[in-house]
């Protein structure tokens, strides 16, 4: 799932920056056409309206002179179309540049020469249609545009000049669709780059004004070094993409400017629904893995429990169901197959143990009583150094018949083929006779057994099996106890109406490597020392399944040494003789 949200995340964070690349740049190529357009707008109607200046000049001779002023005047004030293009003024001068004839009266301007200004000049010379830059005007102090048409007479010869104003500040040639078209967060300007003046855009809202010193504002700044399209940050922090554009004619540098946020804010969105899909894809994705995954691991698991259920209850059944995926079917198929080879091993090793062992039993019961009947003096005194070979022969012996008789209870209780014999017991004496039997290894051990303290009670239970328990704990216990020390025997009973007989010793209690396997069979505390040696490792796991037999339970704690407890159902007769007493 790491690696899945890892890959999206990386795949949904190159989206974005694509993404957010690719708006910028169309919000770029928008703001180049936009301003190309806007050139393209103004250059059509620079030529319309010197066109039709050009036009008019034509009519304003005859005979290779001007016409008379009076005329000219006429002529002038009837030009309804051309003065709808120059709604300002329309005049004529001489060739002097002297102006002679206007539409519009403005006093002292008939008479004015402008022969001293640079369009005016220029006009003279080329003899070509002029459009000055933006000027203050000479009689009316406003800001004017003037187009200059020559009027010529047919020989080629400079008659005078026809001539067209725009008011900067009441007509402009950026059309008012343009204008109006534009976003609210749109920047637009026109500079005349030649003169460092602004047509239109000035944060003062002028006409015609000087540019700010540079430094004051980037975006002029960066529209001025050449750079035709670009990002540029404002001195408030704020981003621009802009383009430009440049009408030659007039020296104007178009501008057109928008936020960078323009650009961010719909990648943002498309951004946020490609997310969210990307994600619910993601989820839907793993969502679909888990189930498979479930479906598939739920055999597997369910066949774990089974196993861990064999662990815990051997003599349940040992097959695993062979259903779910076909590598589960084969799992579990080849599972089944382990576990009949190994309980075949299993009953073939049970079968030769338990074999050996009543083949052993026998001539070792006969041997047993042959040692007893020699020691006891039945076939004659025998010398003393004869009679402690025959004791230590004797105690081996019989050692040797103990072990052959837990392999055989071992293997009985394996095959579920050992019975017990319930009957009414005595608990004092069941107790009394533990001590009794088990003081002779005790002495060897230099240990002492006690068994203080044990109510007046009955139970019924198997008293052999419950003793074979007992001596168990008791030899474990006289083994593991230092020389001098103290083994007890305990009973008490319990809230549950059940009864707990405890075996304690002073030894250094059960290790702790050791603890869970402590009643499994053949494990031994101190494996390849004498103490070890001198037992199969058999008798705590004896002990555990013959508790089970009498639907009782055995358990261990260390404290202050080791103690071992069997706890074993009471019976109605033994709870009232234990309240008597």
């Amino acid at each position: 799932m790491l690696g899945c949200f890892a890959t999206v995340g990386s795949v949904i964070y190159v989206a974005y920056t694509a993404l957010l690349e690719d708006f910028a740049t169309n919000l770029s190529a928008q703001q180049v056409n936009e301003t190309a357009h806007i050139s393209s707008l103004v250059s059509q109607d620079l030529e319309l309206r010197t066109s039709a200046l050009a036009q008019f000049a034509t009519i304003l001779s005859h005979d290779d002179q001007l016409l008379p002023e009076a005329q000219l005047t006429s002529l002038l004030k009837k030009q309804q179309k051309l003065s709808e293009l120059f709604p300002h003024s329309l005049t004529v001068s001489n060739a002097n540049a002297t102006l002679i004839a206007e539409n519009t009266f403005v006093p002292n301007r008939v008479g004015t020469n402008y022969a001293d200004r640079p369009h005016w000049r220029e006009a003279m010379t080329t003899r070509k249609p002029v459009i000055s830059r933006p000027l203050i005007g000479r009689t009316t102090g406003i800001p004017l545009m003037v187009f200059i048409t020559p009027i010529v007479s047919d020989n080629g010869d400079l008659l005078g000049f026809a001539t067209g104003t725009l008011q900067m500040n009441q007509s402009l040639l950026i059309p008012e669709s343009v204008r109006n078209s534009a976003s609210e967060d749109a920047i637009f300007l026109v500079v005349d780059s030649a003169n460092f003046l602004f047509i239109e855009g000035s944060s003062t809202g002028k006409a015609i004004e000087n540019l700010p010193d540079p430094g004051e504002n980037l975006l002029i700044d960066a529209a001025l070094s050449g750079v035709s399209f670009g990002e540029v940050e404002t001195n408030s922090g704020e981003k621009l993409i802009y383009a430009t554009s440049h009408l030659q004619r007039l020296g104007w540098l178009f501008i057109r400017a928008v936020p960078k946020s323009l650009a961010t804010a719909p990648a943002q969105q498309a951004f946020s629904r490609f997310f969210v899909l990307s994600v619910s894809l993601t989820l839907g994705i793993l969502l679909l893995t888990y189930l498979a995954l479930r479906s598939t691991t739920a055999s597997l698991t369910q066949m774990t429990r089974r196993i861990r259920s064999m662990i815990r209850k051997p003599e349940s059944s040992r097959r695993l169901q062979q259903e779910g995926a076909p590598e589960v079917r084969d799992l579990a198929a080849a599972f089944n197959q382990l576990m009949d080879e190994r309980d075949a091993t299993n009953r073939l090793k049970v079968n030769f143990v338990s074999n050996v062992s009543h083949e052993l039993r026998t001539p070792l019961t006969s041997m047993n009583g042959a040692l007893r009947l020699l020691h006891s003096g039945t076939a004659g005194e025998l010398p003393d150094r004869a009679k402690e070979l025959t004791v230590l022969a004797l105690r081996n012996g019989e050692r040797l018949q103990r072990l052959i008789g837990d392999m055989l209870d071992f293997s009985k209780l394996s095959s579920g083929k050992l019975r017990v014999s319930v009957k009414t017991e005595n608990l004092q004496t069941l107790l009394a006779e533990t001590v009794g039997d088990n003081e002779t290894m005790a002495r060897e051990f230099d240990v002492k057994l006690a068994a203080p303290d044990i109510p007046a009670m009955s139970l019924d239970t198997d008293g052999h099996r419950l003793r074979q328990i007992l001596d168990n704990f008791v030899s474990n216990a006289i083994k593991f106890s230092p020389k001098g020390g103290l083994v007890t025997l305990s009973a008490e009973k319990t809230d549950q109406n059940t009864l707990c007989i405890t075996v304690s010793d002073q030894g250094k209690g059960v290790p702790g490597g050791f603890q869970k396997k402590i009643f499994n069979r053949f494990a031994q505390a101190e494996t390849g020392t004498t103490r070890a040696t001198s037992g199969t490792g058999l008798g705590l796991a004896i002990s555990r399944e013959l508790a089970k037999l009498l639907n009782g339970s055995v358990g261990y704690y260390n404290k202050n040494g080791a103690h071992f407890w069997v706890e074993l159902p009471l019976n109605s007769t033994a709870l009232a003789e234990g309240s008597s007493s």
